[in-house]
């Protein structure tokens, strides 16, 4: 039975082989988009599958509210942890991993090997015990216990040490907290599987810098700078403990906060939820947000739908060619439910087909669609038992789903009629054919319409005013105190250059999050009422370099002590009027630290330092005397001869510091790298509306094709008696055009309101307008038109002798 079907099946896909080709490969793109977007959600679903009991393992997170400012942060105060495992039984272990606040970059020196490298942190004894790692080198269970211990991953080990064996050896590290010699007990890899635990290198925390800060810290409102880490026992419910942190962070931090005026409270994350989770400050890696992967997901199910829309049309669009056949089985005795098994064979066949031709093409193309979408995803076909179960089901689903309707639609002709040759399209099969195609197209314009939106916004952020001067400006950075010694000399050598106009130094550039920030109260306030205000220190030539505007008062003056600089936001959070502003003294003090004064010396005009997610925040800036305290520098250039303004600059750097890497980076690209995600998000639907169209476009054009030959007589007629072609093809075009013009009524609202809740992620957004939805309308009716007129025009200019010779 099956080898007849199978026969059968063939048969029919070499006599009509310009249908089979567009359903075949119809499925195989629409194969081919499915199962790299599965693979690619699967992939952000899989972070930290791989740990120790995982979902016993969950992530401190701290939601603060001061002074007005709210934050939803995944760290926390550094006495937490200790206190939260003292207290509660059922919590078996807890790890904090701390950034190295304010240090970017440290320089590694083995032998004659230097070496910078970025991402380090320093970590709990305890964390290789909830957290596992790939040993190349060492054992896990001390490696972080010794003071100065370092855990190098393999890619950094590789550069340092080549093909030696690095464990015992000692390697110099300096960066800003000063010069250390760490052993290093152990190299790692994440061939495990994938983590959000991002990190190039593991210090043990009882190695002086801000790891030996955080032992004697008794911070519990403030200083929320550590990833804090528990592991419940397997009985214990997460949702239990966290009703008991209230009380446990109000017994301990209670005063603290209320004399701050801050509010704080607890939550428990689970480890397995931190990578689908958008929204949290201070992430070590990117997250997927679960949103964009449901959208992601349901992109993958309808371009498999649109490609099993096209079989679908077809199949009952071409029922005519099967009618007998289907008569001359039902006379010998075939019924209906053995008609339905044979179509449902030859359509899962076909889905067969599709995804044998789809593997081959998708490990092509596996390169571009991981370009597009920033992943590094593998076609492991023979490792991984799943997605094998995908692709069984995938064929199963897509089989039945394209084939279901013209089995059961062809499985109903009645013999006799179609014998005698009474068989005629049924109204209904016409009717559903054409919601098909108008399904078809709301997707098309759906999609057309978000790519419209989404590059209007990234074009709006490109070219927003953003209050300060992003254009023709080098940053450099500087990461030990042998180079930030230098960097006076470096300036001034700078400032002589004549395509240099303005140098200026800074502990942060723009576009960079600002780590430090402080509260801040006017004459008459006090901790509980101030405002919490971004501190950034410079010296008095960061306006000009950055061309930001004073509204009011003067700039930084040399030697300036205690002075600072606010912008608009802050004052009037601060409750003052920017004309009369400069003069006040304001004032902070986090005890048991004595009061600071600062007097305000001029107002800054408003200016985005931080993304356009995000409203303009309090921003201070302080004029900073002390030479070795910058670490960032701002050139400002005036010629756009890159190459040779560039080439200069590193003969000077050679000068200044031969034994440093020369590294620079455009502020413009800094600005931009705060888009990523939205720019990989416009990429992805991009391609894969492109996909779409492409997989609409061919169903259109073999329906086309169908209509064409289906009137051929009816056109040979109109010619005969002096249609003109164009008249022939606007009456072939015409069924169509009115189809988009009907998906375009239902797409508008449709793409109207997702594309509303998507700029609600922006503070600084543009405004959905008539014209993107016309553009999208006429995109559609262009691709329509393009599509059905070549096979329109075919058959207007047809010999008119040839489809009346029959008659």
């Amino acid at each position: 039975m099956f080898k007849n079907y199978l026969k059968t099946s063939f048969r029919f896909l070499l006599k009509n082989k310009t249908y089979s080709f567009i359903n075949i490969f119809g499925l195989a793109l629409g194969t081919l988009c499915c199962v790299y977007i599965i693979l690619y959600v699967t992939d952000q679903y899989s972070y930290d599958k791989h740990q120790q009991d995982p979902k016993q393992v969950y992530r401190i997170m701290s939601d603060i509210e001061l002074a007005g400012d709210k934050h939803h942060a995944g760290t926390s105060s550094p006495p937490i942890a200790p206190a939260l495992k003292r207290d509660f039984g059922e919590i078996i272990q807890y790890a904090r991993l701390v950034p190295t606040l304010g240090v970017s970059k440290h320089l590694l020196t083995y032998k004659e090997k230097h070496i910078y490298e970025a991402s380090a942190h320093y970590a709990d004894s305890t964390f290789f015990e909830i957290f596992s790692y790939h040993f190349i080198y060492g054992n896990p269970a001390n490696a972080l216990k010794a003071p100065f211990s370092l855990v190098l991953m393999k890619s950094v080990s590789d550069k340092l040490f080549g093909s030696e064996d690095p464990l015992g050896k000692t390697v110099s590290l300096e960066n800003d907290y000063g010069k250390d010699i760490f052993k290093v007990t152990g190299v790692i890899d994440e061939s495990l599987g994938k983590t959000n635990i991002k990190s190039n290198m593991f210090f043990s925390m009882n190695s002086g810098g801000i790891g030996g800060y955080t032992y004697s810290d008794n911070s519990w409102a403030g200083n929320n700078y550590c990833y804090t880490f528990i592991k419940l026992s397997p009985d214990a419910h997460a949702a239990d403990l966290e009703k008991k942190l209230p009380a446990f962070l109000n017994k301990y931090g209670g005063d603290q906060m209320r004399s701050m005026g801050m509010t704080k409270s607890l939550h428990l994350q689970p480890l397995l939820k931190m990578h689908t989770t958008a929204g949290v400050e201070h992430e070590m890696v990117n997250p997927a947000s679960s949103s964009f992967l449901y959208i992601m997901i349901l992109i993958a199910v309808l371009i498999q739908v649109i490609a099993c829309i096209n079989f679908m049309n077809l199949s009952t669009a071409r029922a005519s060619k099967r009618a007998k056949e289907v008569g001359v089985r039902k006379v010998v005795g075939a019924g209906r439910f053995a008609l339905v098994k044979q179509f449902l064979a030859e359509s899962m066949f076909l889905a067969l087909l599709g995804i044998l031709i789809a593997l081959p093409l998708l490990f092509l193309a596996m390169p571009l669609l991981n370009q597009i979408t920033q992943a590094d995803i593998q076609l492991t076909l023979f490792r991984d038992y799943r997605l094998w179960i995908f692709l069984i089901v995938l064929v199963f689903a897509t089989g039945f789903l394209a084939g279901s309707y013209p089995a059961f639609y062809l499985s109903a002709f009645q013999a006799i009629k179609v014998i005698k040759g009474n068989f005629s399209t049924q109204v209904s099969a016409a009717g559903i054919r054409r919601s098909l195609v108008v399904f078809q197209f709301v997707l098309s314009i759906v999609l057309i319409t978000s790519i419209i939106i989404i590059y209007s916004q990234l074009n709006f952020i490109k070219n927003k005013d953003l209050g300060f001067d992003q254009n023709q400006k080098l940053i450099f950075s500087f990461y030990t105190d042998a180079a930030k010694q230098k960097m006076l000399s470096l300036k001034n050598d700078f400032k002589n250059m004549p395509e240099v106009k303005a140098v200026t130094e800074s502990d942060f550039y723009l576009g960079q999050f600002i780590e430090r920030d402080h509260g801040l109260y006017p004459p008459g306030g006090s901790m509980t009422t101030s405002i919490d205000a971004q501190n950034l220190s410079t010296d008095e030539h960061f306006l000009e370099t950055h061309g930001i505007r004073l509204i009011s008062g003067r700039n930084f003056h040399l030697n300036d002590s205690s002075k600072i600089l606010i912008n608009e936001t802050l004052c009037r959070r601060l409750g003052l009027k920017p004309e009369t502003a400069p003069g006040t003294y304001v004032y902070s003090q986090y005890m048991p630290d004595p009061m600071v004064t600062m007097q305000i010396v001029g107002v800054m005009k408003d200016f985005n330092y931080s993304s356009l997610h995000n409203e303009v925040k309090p921003l201070e800036l302080d004029y900073e005397m002390r030479r070795g305290r910058f670490t960032k520098m701002t050139v400002a250039v005036n010629s756009d001869n890159y190459k040779s303004v560039i080439a200069k600059m590193e003969a000077v750097w050679q000068k200044n510091l031969p034994t440093v890497p020369f590294e620079y980076q455009f502020l413009d690209d800094v600005v931009q790298k705060q888009y990523e995600s939205e720019i990989t998000l416009g990429n992805i639907i991009n391609s894969f509306t492109l996909m779409a169209i492409l997989i609409s476009s061919l169903g259109l054009f073999g329906l086309a094709s169908f209509s064409a030959e289906q009137r051929s007589k009816e056109i040979g007629i109109r010619k005969v008696l002096g249609a003109s072609v164009s008249g022939i093809v606007q009456l072939l075009s015409k069924d169509f055009l009115t189809l988009v013009g009907i998906s375009f009524l239902i797409a508008t609202p449709i793409a109207w309101w997702a594309m509303n809740k998507w700029l609600q992620g922006f503070n600084y957004r543009v405004s959905v307008t008539w014209w993107m939805f016309a553009l999208a309308g006429l995109i559609a009716i262009f691709i329509a038109m393009f599509t059905v007129s070549f096979q329109a025009i075919k058959a207007a200019v047809a010999n008119p002798t040839k489809s009346l010779k029959t008659e």
